[in-house]
């Protein structure tokens, strides 16, 4: 059978968070208390400052961002007066969930892993490990 277009559409902000938090708290519980600390927001796009920023043209070129001191270069004498935060970016997250065939929670799940990683400082393998873990 197949679906009904018409009566679909793409989850708005507070339902895209919703779908967010859902993902996060799929991830390894030790990988959870360790980002605590860190702020997730959901925003349609990035900011024009944030793509040039990163040498970035289209806003659809970026699903997420880790804005912070990665925990490798902080150092207790850092002051910081913003918090760290991971920003999911709600529309190039649609417009990729569209275009491959992967559950839109698996893709949210893959951005915030991929910057918290960031956070951490981990690698490619470290990150394909949590992803693994938080699927099973």
């Amino acid at each position: 059978m197949t679906p009904d277009w018409h009566t679909h559409r793409a989850p708005n902000l507070a339902e895209f968070e919703t779908i967010a938090n859902a993902a996060y708290k799929k991830l390894p519980a030790a990988f959870r208390d360790m980002t605590k600390d860190v702020l997730i927001r959901v925003e349609d796009f990035p900011t024009d400052e944030v793509l040039d920023s990163l040498g970035i043209e289209s806003p659809f070129g970026l699903l997420g961002l880790y804005q912070g001191v990665d925990l490798t270069r902080q150092s207790v004498l850092d002051v910081s007066a913003l918090p760290e935060m991971i920003f999911l970016y709600r529309r190039p997250i649609l417009d990729y969930w569209a275009e491959h065939e992967d559950k839109l929670g698996d893709i949210i799940a893959h951005v915030l892993v991929h910057e918290i990683g960031h956070h951490f400082g981990l690698s490619d393998d470290d990150m394909e490990r949590i992803e693994s873990e938080a699927a099973n």
